[in-house]
């Protein structure tokens, strides 16, 4: 039997199945995560994200992300260090928090490859519309907690499951590079397994902070 990508645990059910694939819930954290048999190739995953038009300078975009910024930056103090893991061709968030007095790094393995980034701490790591893609949620989580110095924030866009009626009709299934689907449970899952606070501060974002 497969085990949960996220607490390792053996409870998986079968929860949905359409044409393309099968969706597994967890019965222990309660992420839904498609089998590895499903995944795209690197190749494949990355020409569908070279599809994605995020312009820094939409308006419409930086408004999305607004709803991750706004909350997080009530959060910060003054001047602080961050990251945006998986910040894509157009790191738009990035400039965001820039344009308010922080400094920000960026990474992604696809657009922004480089590792040195994740050598130190932060003050805050931002992470919108990425742990959907994750093929190893474990290890990423236990990455943003390593990233991050006692008392850091870290920002979350994804959006979130509800029940399993909605979830046969959610269109967010449908992205063939989406594999890891996560519900309030599962949040309050990895704040306890991690050490953090969470906050549910929107429909699709999630702000952690890093016990001190």
């Amino acid at each position: 039997m497969q085990a949960c990508p996220l607490c390792c645990g053996d409870a998986l059910s079968l929860w949905h199945q359409d044409a393309r694939r099968e969706y597994w819930r967890c019965a222990v954290c309660e992420l839904v995560s498609v089998p590895p048999a499903f995944h795209l190739d690197a190749v494949q995953e990355k020409a569908l994200y070279d599809q994605h038009e995020n312009d820094p300078a939409d308006a419409g975009y930086r408004k999305f992300l607004n709803r991750l910024a706004q909350p997080l930056l009530a959060r910060l103090p003054a001047a602080c260090e961050g990251l945006d893991f998986g910040c894509g061709p157009g790191p738009a968030l990035a400039q965001l928090l820039e344009e308010v007095g922080h400094s920000v790094a960026l990474y992604d393995k696809f657009y922004w490859p480089d590792e040195t980034v994740l050598l130190r701490r932060y003050d805050f790591v931002t992470a919108t519309e990425l742990v959907e893609h994750l093929a190893d949620p474990r290890a990423t989580w236990q990455l943003f907690h390593d990233l991050l110095e006692p008392g850091g924030w870290l920002g979350i866009m994804t959006k979130r499951v509800r029940d399993q009626a909605a979830f046969s009709r959610w269109h967010y299934i449908h992205d063939p590079t989406h594999v890891s689907f996560y519900s309030d449970a599962t949040f309050h899952w990895i704040a306890q397994r991690w050490g953090f606070v969470c906050t549910l501060a929107d429909a699709d974002v999630v702000l952690l902070q890093k016990a001190l």
